[in-house]
């Protein structure tokens, strides 16, 4: 493993991080200390893209070919419930995703190639703020992130709970779900609890809508094409005695093509519209894509899986996983430019198989040294 003398290192930064969460663009600690160690390491650095956003620049010989490596900054606004030395330190926030060990390997590969990489071209360490409310990715773009870089395809990591530690998975095409967020507002006519024939109530409305909703996925999209519906709050005015003039459903939909996506907002309109002519009430319906599906390109997946099967053997690696229904808003750069998404095994056991974004869960630092050589692999083969 190239980066095995930087063990020390590496768990110390992802103990630090992981210390000091910081939420969404407010990653402003964090970032100080990856543009320092950059600095210290020899990199060109670039701060303030997107708000808070880091590219560290290292160029080697005279070659033209480029890549980017993009790693993740931003914590949860979770309670931590480990009790290990290097818990969080700020209170409703948590490393509960496993971002902190993205941005140690990166440095680890970083700190690597600077000091051993013997490659002919440019790598971009790009250290993105605000993944969790998917909008990093986008505002570092909007700020000039390849139109002031120049970089020809770009690679990003994700840890994955449930896979055994060490294990490597990617696929070409759609490798994670779009999101979309949901509103129903609904306005119907309140009144008192005895006395629900002289109003419309808008639970008993609201509650069919719900119901209704479960049968997209399972009557209205083809089994091929894979979807999800979760209504994840209902809202009223009503109290102990009065039924509910006013409600508001929010949910969360995920999706693996634009046509599953479509399926799924159409189909929703459908069903509010006609249960609230139904039941005579007025509603309103807003239908959010908050990000896209993550699509792998097939060079590059097939780049990133010859690399990793050179590393860990051809055994812990699968080049045609199953697709996964969580949001990546990597998507955004995947849009621009031709890349692969790979997701590393976190573990099965203890913290380290826990779901993520849960309170207890805990990146794996067995994954640091085999992350961070993985990246430093892939730079070297890809500008050899």
């Amino acid at each position: 493993m190239l980066t095995k003398k930087f063990e020390n290192e590496l768990k110390q930064w992802r103990h630090d991080f992981h210390a000091c969460p910081e939420l969404n663009f407010d990653v402003n600690q964090t970032a100080k200390k990856v543009a320092k160690l950059l600095k210290e390491f020899g990199l060109e650095v670039h701060t303030g893209i997107g708000g808070t956003g880091i590219v560290g620049t290292l160029k080697k010989g005279t070659g033209s070919k480029s890549i980017g490596i993009r790693a993740d900054m931003d914590a949860l606004p979770i309670n931590e419930l480990n009790d290990f030395p290097y818990k969080s330190k700020n209170e409703g926030k948590m490393h509960a995703c496993g971002h902190d060990g993205h941005t140690a390997m990166a440095l680890g590969a970083a700190k690597f190639l600077a000091e051993s990489g013997d490659f002919d071209g440019t790598v971009h360490f790009i250290f993105q703020p605000d993944e969790e409310a998917t909008e990093g990715a986008q505002a570092m773009i909007d700020d000039g992130l390849f139109k002031n870089f120049n970089i020809d395809e770009v690679y990003a990591f994700h840890n994955l709970p449930g896979l055994a530690a060490g294990n490597f998975a990617s696929r070409a095409g759609a490798i994670t779900g779009s999101e979309s967020l949901f509103e129903i507002k609904l306005h119907g006519r309140g009144g008192h609890s005895a006395l629900p024939h002289m109003g419309v109530d808008t639970i008993t409305v609201g509650t069919q809508i719900i119901t209704a909703l479960q049968s997209i996925v399972s009557r209205k999209i083809n089994p091929a094409l894979n979807g999800v519906v979760s209504v994840t709050e209902f809202i009223s005015d009503g109290k102990k005695n009065i039924l509910p003039g006013e409600s508001i459903i929010i949910g969360d939909t995920r999706a693996l093509s634009l046509e599953a996506n479509k399926i799924i907002e159409d189909s929703m309109r459908q069903i509010v519209e006609g249960l609230a002519k139904a039941h005579n009430i007025e509603f309103s319906f807003s239908y959010d894509v908050q990000t896209q599906m993550t699509i792998n390109t097939p060079d590059q997946v097939h780049a990133a899986i010859e690399v990793a099967k050179n590393l860990v053997g051809k055994d812990l690696v699968d080049g045609d996983c199953e697709p996964k229904l969580f949001s990546e808003d990597f998507a955004q750069m995947l849009a621009v430019k031709p890349g692969c998404y790979i997701l590393i095994g976190n573990g099965i056991e203890g913290n380290h198989g826990r779901s993520l974004h849960s309170a207890d869960y805990d990146f794996n630092d067995e994954l640091l040294v085999v992350g961070s050589s993985f990246w430093s692999e892939l730079v070297l083969k890809q500008l050899s």
